[in-house]
This record gives structure tokens, C-alpha cells and sequence, in this order.
């Protein structure tokens, strides 16, 4: 079975803990303890329904407030599929902890309250999903039991988010009115909603194709790890283990090690289950070379005739994570970008975007909390790098604040030198 990865967001109290509840409970995806325990807390906190909530809000101060802060993953399966969900806060001040749960999602589930509309949080949240490059995007109106199932109150938020969408790059678009609390086209198509002839959320996540979203036609594997047995079985054993990010890997395949530019062809691919005759993303796996080479972590291997850009100066779009300290020209910071880490220099902030009105400031010197904007960086040793559009792993990068260790920033290519 195929893996499918997908993220909850939109404004607070639109019901995206409920809906996870409601997905796990409907599909028969949680046990009698864990739906124990559930009903336990919704008597002690006086609710008078089960609060399936409460499967995904799971630290105290979730639970006190009836909001989250913090990205939970919760993790289930179908017959025809597994998934990973990645249930991420409402609020405006956890814009952080969005972009971190979104970051790796195959699809994005935007939840609307059919009773208040689009509000700017879901602009906010349909916006960092499409410069996320979220390849599938659900909108879901929930609530709708508390507008009498409105056909008009659906079609106008329809409407809406479709003009809102013409603004941003969003390859699939699909919209689905529910009820989290009562089960409304959750798993199952609702009676309650006759004139809605789409399918239910989980029928769509079953069936929504994403093995044509990874790119197959770049080859790209960052090495992680030398494998060097100590074992006198494996002595002459030579491996470099990590994960494809893009392109098919074959057995005999000509391939050219970054940053050294020596050419070979791959002698074998190991997995844990034994060799395959092939790797394509997200596979992890160790590649041995026909030659003895030098290659360390950090080093990639691709085609000799496609290769991605080697450069110490990007262009990029950040969204600033850090509480304590603003984004600044001339700041200093360590860069992670795939297996390879070095030092970056902020040489410019080129402009602060409003995710609201998609205004772009060009007159900012700052970046702070939650704020996104487009960045250029120098950086003292190349990075492999390819548009973010193209590739989400080798377009991708993280800054750390060398004094704390703590992630600031997180960033997407957009063109590099």
C-alpha cells in the first residue's frame, strides 16, 4: 500500500481536532482503551457529547483551552491506503507550527466554520499550503449541520475561496460540505446533503493520485551515512545510505558524485528487506558504487547530464519562526539544506509578503515572528540545490541560531547563482 501524508489546517475552533477524531473513529482506526479514556475526559470536562477531539489534543494546555498548539500526528490505515496526519494549530501565534506539520504533505485539508465563512486565517493557512507546494488541496465547510445543511451557504464559500485560489498556484482543488461532529460525509456520503453528488473526505483521500507529484526524472540522493561493516563478513562492504529525493535508481546507471564531480555507475541498492533492482522517493536506502570514491555525508549523487545547481548564493521565500529575535541584512545564521550544513549570511531582505493581501513590502528590514519574505543568502560552502517548485527536498532548508541551536527559520528556493 501506498502512503499518503496529509495536514489539517484553517482558523481556530473551525473543528480540524474533531474532524481527525471523527476520521479515526468512523474507520475504526482507534481502540476501546484510547476511546475510553475519550469518553472519561469529555465527563470530567462536563461536555455532554463524546469529545473526539481529545484523540488529537493531547497536551494539558491543549486540552484546558479546547484549542492546539502543537502539531500532532496521528497515524491510521484503509484497506487501499496508509496515512500519516498531521493535525496543526489555528491560532496566528503557531503559524510556525503550521508550516512545520504542512511541510511534508502530500494534500492539505483547509476546514471553513460554514457559519462564519473564509476568515483570514484560511487565506492565511490556502496561502502557506500553495507556497508550501501542497500538491492537492481539500476545502472542507464543516459545520454545516449548524446552517440546516445549506446548499447556498456552501456554494457561497465555494465561490469565494475558487476567486481567492485564481491568486495562488493550486493544482487540485476540491471542496466537500461536512459535519465533523456528526459524521457528515467524513467516511461515508451524508443523507443529510442530498444535493452534493462529490465524495466523502475519506473516499477522496483513498482514491486522490500522488505518485505523479514526485519527481521522477531528477535523480538526486543526498548522502546521510557511510556504511562500513566492522564485521569481517562485510570488510570490503562500501554503502552510502539516505533517502532518493528524486529520479529512478538503477543497477548500472552512470551517476556523478557532488561536490568532487567523479564519475561511476551503481554496483548494487541495499534496502533493510534485502538488494532491489531499483529506488524512487521516498525509498531510504544504501547505494554501493563500482568505484572506491570519496564520498561522505553531505555529498550527492545525480546524473552526469542533470544536475542540480551548485551555488553559495540563493534566492530564497523564509517564513521566520523565532520568538526572541528578528530576520536582519547582515545577520548570521547555520543553514541545513538536505544532508549538508553550513554558515549563511542574510546579504538582503528583498521584500515582507502580506499572506493576507499578497502584498509584497519592499520597504521591510525586518522579519518577525510568523512573517514570510523573500530573502537572498551567501553561504560558505555550495549547496545542491534545485527550485523548491522543482523539488521540495533539495529546495528546501531550515537556518539555526548558532547561540541557542534553535530553528528560526524555514525556507524555499526560489532561483539560485
Amino acid at each position: 500500500m501506498d502512503l499518503l501524508r496529509f495536514a489539517t489546517a484553517g482558523s481556530v475552533d473551525d473543528g480540524k481536532s474533531t474532524l481527525i477524531g471523527r476520521l479515526l473513529y468512523d474507520s475504526k482506526a482507534i481502540f476501546e482503551d484510547q476511546l475510553e479514556a475519550v469518553e472519561k475526559t469529555s465527563r470530567d470536562r462536563g461536555d455532554e457529547y463524546t469529545n473526539l477531539a481529545l484523540l488529537t489534543d493531547g497536551l494539558r494546555a491543549e486540552r484546558e483551552q479546547g484549542i492546539t498548539i502543537d502539531v500532532a500526528y496521528r497515524y491510521f490505515a484503509t484497506p487501499k491506503r496508509k496515512f500519516i496526519i498531521a493535525d496543526t494549530p489555528g491560532h496566528i501565534q503557531y503559524t510556525r507550527n503550521m508550516v512545520t506539520g504542512a511541510s511534508t504533505a502530500d494534500l492539505a485539508v483547509i476546514l471553513v466554520d460554514a457559519r462564519n465563512g473564509l476568515v483570514e486565517q484560511s487565506r492565511r493557512h490556502a496561502f502557506l499550503t500553495t507556497l508550501l507546494r501542497v500538491p492537492h488541496l481539500v476545502l472542507a465547510v464543516n459545520k454545516m449541520d449548524l446552517v440546516d445543511y445549506s446548499e447556498e451557504v456552501f456554494e457561497s464559500i465555494r465561490s469565494e475561496f475558487a476567486a481567492f485560489a485564481t491568486k495562488l498556484n493550486v493544482p487540485d482543488l476540491t471542496f466537500i460540505p461536512m459535519s465533523a461532529l456528526n459524521g457528515d460525509n467524513i467516511v461515508t456520503r451524508s443523507d443529510a446533503m442530498p444535493w452534493y453528488d462529490g465524495p466523502s473526505l475519506l473516499h477522496h483521500l483513498e482514491n486522490v493520485h500522488v505518485a505523479s507529484d514526485r519527481n521522477l526524472v531528477d535523480v538526486r540522493f543526498p548522502v546521510q551515512y557511510v556504511v562500513r561493516p566492522q564485521s569481517t563478513q562485510y570488510h570490503d562492504y562500501r554503502g552510502y545510505a539516505g533517502q532518493v529525493a528524486g529520479g529512478v535508481l538503477k543497477a548500472g546507471d552512470e551517476v556523478v558524485v557532488l561536490p568532487s564531480g567523479f564519475s561511476t555507475t551503481i554496483a548494487g541498492i541495499d534496502t533493510a528487506d534485502g538488494p532491489v533492482e531499483e529506488a524512487f522517493p521516498p525509498m531510504s536506502v544504501t547505494i554501493r558504487l563500482a568505484d572506491n570514491l570519496d564520498v561522505s555525508r553531505g555529498d550527492l549523487i545525480c546524473r552526469p547530464n542533470n544536475q542540480p545547481m551548485v551555488t553559495q548564493d540563493v534566492d530564497a521565500m523564509v517564513c521566520w519562526m523565532d520568538s526572541a529575535s528578528a530576520l536582519r541584512p547582515g545577520q548570521k545564521l547555520a543553514i541545513k539544506h538536505t544532508t549538508r550544513n553550513a554558515r549563511a549570511l542574510v546579504k538582503d531582505l528583498q521584500y515582507r509578503l502580506d499572506v493576507n493581501t499578497l502584498h509584497r513590502d519592499e520597504a521591510a528590514d525586518e522579519l518577525g515572528l510568523n512573517e514570510i519574505g523573500r530573502v537572498r543568502l551567501r553561504t560558505t560552502q555550495p549547496l545542491f540545490a534545485d527550485p523548491y517548485g522543482r523539488n521540495r527536498t533539495t529546495g528546501g532548508f531550515i537556518l539555526i541560531d548558532e547561540s541557542t541551536n534553535r530553528t528560526v527559520a524555514a525556507g524555499m528556493i526560489t532561483t539560485a547563482e
